[in-house]
């Protein structure tokens, strides 16, 4: 039987207020273990793209309906998860409103780029918001 690391999609999910101004990034309290700070994000299922699978789980886990603005990256560091060999495709995304945690979120937050608390992320999700927040044009 051939083996291959899971396939996970994150969001950097960027919220904009009313009149279109970016407010911050959503993040999440995960409800299950690694527990800590993390973007939102899931599993991809078989028969699902990656497009897809990333709005789906933007609903799941924040509440909010995210468009897609283009692909961050592929981050397959087999040691980027402690659980297993995981890689995921992070993709930056656009919505509007007030982030809700459901789902495997326990709570959604809403941080300013300059208040994020790298300290208590996730997974390699520090790297990820980093590169986010080296590469984004406003």
């Amino acid at each position: 039987m051939i083996q291959t690391p899971f396939l996970a999609v994150d969001g950097i999910v960027e919220i904009y207020n009313d009149v279109g101004v970016f407010e911050g990034i959503v993040l999440i309290e995960r409800l299950n273990n690694p527990k800590g700070l993390a973007l939102p994000g899931g599993f991809v299922d078989i028969g699902e793209t990656v497009e897809t699978a990333v709005v789906r789980e933007m609903k799941e886990e924040i509440s909010l309906d995210a468009t897609i603005k283009s692909l961050l990256g592929v981050y397959s560091d087999p040691a980027r998860d402690s659980r297993f060999h995981c890689v995921s495709i992070v993709y930056v995304c656009k919505s509007f409103g007030v982030p809700e945690g459901a789902d495997d979120a326990k709570e959604a937050f809403l941080y300013p780029l300059d208040d994020i608390p790298y300290d208590k992320l996730v997974f390699d999700h520090a790297k990820i918001i980093r590169d986010y927040c080296s590469s984004r044009q406003d």
